[in-house]
């Protein structure tokens, strides 16, 4: 879908040429160096290769006109009567809207941000008249997940609303609904269509996200996706353009904040202990062309924490209390961290051929190189064998690097299927004996096998009995590539055994997110860490339930609900890296003004539904489907839906739209608000999970991404025939211009190509077809 996604944005922007401007239609489009300057750039890492080229998918959020007939561009002010465009766009093209306003307001709370997004377009590029799909798409920081939609355009208002997946499916069956065509880009960009706006209407939307800030140096750093391509900067010189940022955080610590850097001019609006707040207004020439990026950190030197704790809200379906310990490394950089025992388990399998598994060597080697000497090591590839870089494990000595670096060169290649259990038993048999270091397994796989649970449930088994004895259980830290593999299996590997997770969604971002867990999983300050004095509640959640370690690379955070009274202190015990015990009481504090449970919603629900995966429980699904839905936050089990209303009516509430789709069979002429229920004023989105894995693709060895890439081979084939022709270049297809060059063999030749091309417009096999060639 990315690949078509960036396609059609390339092909709208070379159709928006027709549009005229007057005098100032020669600002309309950007010079092309600095469209290089202003938009993403992706780098091929394949084989060492420098070579950069444009990406075309959006850095910030960005409305699109979803144009299938190119004849309907024109400027709907002032009408260019250009010759008329044969042939339909498959798929259809897509022009960035002009964007006439850009606010965005961000709150921070421990690791933890929500943002919220207001922008306005106007649909420049279709003429009066006519009308045409628009699709909004929201690119989305770290580890973001989208919230909540809200879009009104010609008096209509949409609103997005969670709704349980099997609820979903029944209203497919029971309503005219229709499909609003809601699904992700590359795991971090959502995208949704509006349908039949006008040419000329303005679309007023609002999105909110939620995301994660990066820990890193004692320090917090959230980076916002908020910049601009010059092509969505609307034409004229009185046109007022003002950006707007407002920044809140609440550390939900009692300790001052240290500004560190922002890429925006940030004035400070308010300041308390542990709370500050900025806002950023300006009137501009041009929209931002860098993301919003801020860093802060909480002073202070060593390692400090607490827990807090907070009542449910009104028609909160868990009735238990809250409560979030945190706690934090601090910047204290005498602090010894643990040797390290670390094996790689690396897939090979057909699938990650190529960029994939080059990029995975690429950060297996960095990674190698930040161990110290002490250290120890081991590489173990897969597919359906298995191969072992060394039968024991080997020091992190130079000369050691540098063998492994030839054997993952010269041994490795993809190729063969996806068999997981027995090189990670061997993993687990080749740590077995650690004592005074921390034993770290990094298992990397971009697909899916049948005996998942069989393999959570041997590591379970292992460690429970290694708990026995006097050795530190093996951490097992899993690295997800694509949508093809089940990431919460992978999650609940990391779980069981104290280890952490994380994945990426493109060959472009393995190597940097690779390392970062790496670096984040290995530098452990305190190992083994439990809580005390909570046996005498009533009741406790725990999640996750298995503690991760101490890490200089993040805090550690541990939620979950209860009944009871909690105690006043709780005391944390651990092991520090010299093997001796570490203990703090920490003080807990009940707050009301910090959104606890929104903070902790995304991971709690993510946690839940490995468990739920893992433990097949139709119980704990209802459990995660209800708490997406109260919270807002989109799980495997719900999906969002768009509902409009005429503009000034309210929008009906989640629970009045279930209950009636629920009669929809019995009663079609059921009132939802002002508007009856056979009335299509329902909009189907999909489910916003990522899914719990592919085996089918797994077995076809397919790339992840691949199912991404559907092209129109048939015009393309056209266009390739046509590139020579008085100078059209390879993707673009000009079919007066096509006959004019048939034209000058004979005459004959020109009658049959233009013959042929009408034939083949009429049946949609010409796909493109976007200016009138100005030759003669």
């Amino acid at each position: 879908m990315a690949g078509e996604f960036e396609t059609s944005v390339a092909y709208g922007l070379k159709l928006s040429k027709r549009i005229y401007y007057g005098k100032q239609s020669a600002a309309a489009a950007p010079t092309p160096p600095e469209m290089v300057r202003q938009m993403s750039r992706r780098s091929s890492t394949g084989g060492g290769s420098s070579d950069q080229q444009i990406s075309y998918l959006p850095t910030a959020v960005t409305v699109y006109a979803v144009v299938s007939e190119p004849e309907a561009v024109d400027n709907p002010d002032v009408p260019s009567y250009q010759p008329y465009v044969h042939g339909r766009c498959d798929p259809p093209a897509l022009i960035p809207l002009h964007m006439y306003g850009a606010e965005l307001e961000v709150d921070c709370c421990l690791d933890h941000a929500r943002v919220g997004f207001a922008g306005r377009w106007r649909v420049h590029c279709v003429k009066t008249g006519r009308t045409c799909d628009c699709r909004v798409a929201v690119p989305m920081g770290e580890k973001g997940t989208i919230l909540s939609v809200e879009v009104e355009v010609t008096g209509r208002l949409y609103h997005s609303r969670l709704m349980t997946a099997d609820d979903a499916d029944e209203l497919s069956k029971a309503s005219k609904a229709v499909g609003g065509d809601g699904r992700y880009l590359k795991g971090n960009i959502y995208t949704f269509r509006i349908p039949q706006i006008a040419g000329g209407s303005m679309i007023s939307v609002k999105v909110s996200w939620s995301q994660k800030l990066v820990y890193g140096g004692g320090q917090f750093s959230l980076d916002v996706p908020f910049s601009f391509p010059s092509f969505v900067n609307p034409i004229g010189t009185r046109i007022c353009r003002r950006e707007k940022i407002m920044l809140n955080v609440n550390s939900g610590i009692d300790k001052e904040i240290s500004f560190k850097s922002s890429s925006h001019g940030l004035t400070e609006l308010r300041r308390e202990v542990g709370k500050i707040g900025f806002l950023y207004e300006a009137q501009v020439n041009t929209w931002s062309i860098s993301n919003f990026s801020f860093s802060y950190s909480v002073c202070s030197a060593d390692l400090f924490g607490g827990v807090l704790l907070q009542s449910p809200f009104l028609r909160d379906f868990e009735e238990r209390q809250m409560f979030c310990l945190h706690l934090f490394p601090g910047t204290n950089q005498l602090r010894k961290a643990f040797m390290k025992e670390v094996v790689f388990v690396v897939d090979i399998s057909g699938s990650m051929k190529g960029d994939l598994l080059e990029n995975t060597k690429t950060a297996i080697m960095s990674s190698l190189y930040k161990l110290n000497q002490e250290d120890s090591f081991n590489i173990i590839a897969f597919n359906g064998e298995m191969y072992l870089f060394s039968p024991l494990m080997e020091p992190a000595t130079q000369g050691t690097i540098v063998k492994a670096n030839q054997w993952l060169n010269d041994k490795l290649l993809a190729e063969g299927g996806t068999n997981i259990l027995p090189p990670l038993q061997q993993a687990m048999k080749l740590l077995a004996e650690t004592t005074n270091s921390i034993p770290l397994i990094f298992l990397v796989t971009d697909g899916t096998v049948g005996d998942e649970r069989d393999i959570c449930n041997f590591v379970k088994a292992s460690l429970a009995s290694a708990a026995t004895g006097t050795s530190i259980s093996p951490r097992i830290c899993t690295f997800g590539i694509g949508s093809y593999c089940n990431h919460y299996f992978l999650q609940m590997l990391a779980q069981v055994s104290k280890g952490h997770f994380d994945c990426a969604f493109d060959a472009d971002s393995v190597d940097s997110r690779l390392q970062r867990l790496f670096t984040t999983a290995s530098s452990v300050l305190i190992a083994n860490i439990s809580m005390d004095c909570l046996e005498h509640l009533d009741s406790l959640e725990l999640l996750p339930s298995s503690i991760p370690d101490l890490t200089t690379g993040a805090p550690l955070l541990v939620s979950g609900r209860y009944d009871g009274t909690f105690p006043e202190s709780v005391k944390v015990t651990g092991t520090w890296a010299d093997m001796t015990n570490f203990t703090m009481d920490l003080k807990v504090k009940r707050t009301k003004d910090l959104p606890l449970d929104r903070v902790l919603a995304r991971r709690q629900i993510d946690l839940l539904t490995a468990t739920t995966w893992l433990s097949q429980s139709k119980e704990l699904q209802e459990k995660v489907a209800k708490m997406s839905i109260q919270k807002g936050i989109p799980s495997e089990y719900t999906s969002m839906i768009l509902i409009y209303t005429d503009k000034g009516e309210k929008p009906p509430e989640t629970h009045l739209v279930m209950e009636v789709f629920s009669k929809l069979n019995s009663l079609r002429s059921l009132q939802l608000g002002t508007e009856s229920a056979e009335k299509q004023n329902i909009y189907l989105g999909s489910s916003l999970g990522i899914g719990f894995g592919n085996l089918v693709a797994t077995a076809r060895n397919t790339p992840p991404g691949t199912e991404e890439g559907k092209q129109p081979d048939a015009a393309a084939k056209l266009v390739n025939a046509a590139s020579s022709c008085c100078g059209v270049v390879a993707d673009r297809l000009c079919c007066m211009c096509f006959i004019r060059a048939c034209s000058h063999t004979s005459k004959q030749c020109s009658i049959l190509a233009s013959q042929i091309c009408a034939a083949l417009a009429c049946f949609e096999c010409i796909s493109f077809c976007y200016e009138i060639c100005a030759c003669e």
